[in-house]
């Protein structure tokens, strides 16, 4: 079945037709999920509420643009209205020098894995800015409208994320240094 007629059985709520979209879309939107989540399970159920707004709200999907790239939106939103609602994000409102910080990974010791385990381990504000932001594609001005925050804030707090992000790889490549010495 085309991708036009998936969406308009799903817009009917045919059942069958809303299995077959999440078997099609539930892989990539769990990977965005999860790195907008603390953890796997927080992952599953931000995608499992992503997907019941999806198909609630699935008649207001206009065709302008790509359906991936609206489920995306809604996923994204959905957990970062999760965040809004614990009121979890204690965003940093002072402006620090915004100093760029590059990231020197050999990605031969550094693991996607591991990545991912360290951007999940990032204070919540850090995260999600370095989220949007760097993995993400959006502006600083997106970023800030989106949480409710200054451009400035959204600046800082990435400039912090990629503080934190380096010092942890940095560590991590050393300690492997390390090893690689004694053996």
């Amino acid at each position: 079945m085309s991708l036009d007629g998936l969406i308009r059985k799903c817009k009917k709520n045919d059942r069958r037709a809303q299995e077959e979209m999440y078997r099609l879309y539930a892989g990539k939107l769990f990977a965005l999920s999860l790195k907008y989540s603390r953890n796997k399970e927080e992952a599953e159920d931000n995608l499992q509420d992503g997907f019941i707004t999806i198909f609630n709200k699935i008649k207001q999907f206009n065709h302008k643009g790509s359906f991936e790239g609206w489920m995306k939106r809604i996923v994204i939103n959905t957990a970062l209205q999760k965040y809004r609602e614990k009121n979890v994000l204690n965003l940093v409102n002072d402006e620090i020098a915004q100093e760029e910080v590059n990231i020197e990974v050999n990605e031969a010791q550094i693991s996607l894995d591991y990545l991912l385990s360290i951007i999940q381990q990032l204070p919540n504000q850090y995260r999600l800015v370095f989220n949007m932001y760097v993995l993400d594609g959006y502006s600083h001005k997106e970023v800030a409208e989106k949480l409710g925050i200054s451009e400035g804030t959204s600046k800082s707090n990435l400039s912090r994320a990629r503080k934190i992000l380096k010092g942890k790889i940095n560590k991590t490549q050393n300690s492997s240094q390390q090893i690689e010495a004694i053996e």
